[in-house]
């Protein structure tokens, strides 16, 4: 098992990526306590700041930005969400259908439009590199496979800073130079 696999399917995971809020935080241990740092007395007064274990995964997220608890919740929920997306490869990992989770997202010039704040961005992100992985770190048969150019794919990565690490760690492993932002 490589270092980034984990023993789950993609079900299991997808199933993480796309379940509702509460379903998610149900599965989390959370931990509330107070944000060191500037933002005054309230800042310093309350525990605003969340903490999300998620035991499955094994991962864990911060989000302290916010003097509220419930918004630093939603963040820390999108930040785990990213999380699972990004760092974990299931054993199976790419089953899932691309071309079709993809295909409302490409426009007829070709160009994958995608905002990080869709709900489905963790989920393509997901798939995205579980197809890297599986295809050895080689980003042509994804691009192929979406029906873009391999800059769509490299520009869709670089949006998010650790979706585009792991993409060059998986190509590093496969002895392939690094990705470079264009």
């Amino acid at each position: 098992m490589e270092k980034n696999e984990i023993d789950i399917t993609t079900a299991q995971r997808n199933d993480w990526l796309v379940a509702e809020d509460s379903t998610l935080l149900s599965a989390c241990a959370i931990d509330a306590y107070r944000a060191s740092g500037p933002g005054g007395q309230k800042r310093n007064k309350t525990s605003s700041a969340v903490r999300l274990r998620h035991p499955p995964s094994g991962l864990m997220v911060i989000s302290e930005e916010s003097r509220s608890q419930h918004a630093n919740k939603r963040v820390a929920l999108r930040r785990l969400r990213m999380a699972i997306a990004i760092r974990l490869r299931p054993r199976d990992a790419g089953i899932v259908d691309l071309a079709a989770l993809t295909r409302a997202y490409v426009t007829s010039d070709g160009r994958l439009r995608l905002s990080d704040r869709n709900d489905d961005f963790p989920m393509v992100i997901a798939a995205i590199l579980d197809h890297v992985h599986l295809n050895r770190g080689s980003l042509k048969e994804v691009a192929e496979t979406i029906g873009v150019s391999q800059s769509q794919v490299i520009r869709i990565l670089s949006g998010e800073d650790a979706a585009f690490a792991e993409a060059n760690g998986i190509r590093e492993s496969h002895g392939l130079t690094r990705l470079s932002r264009s």
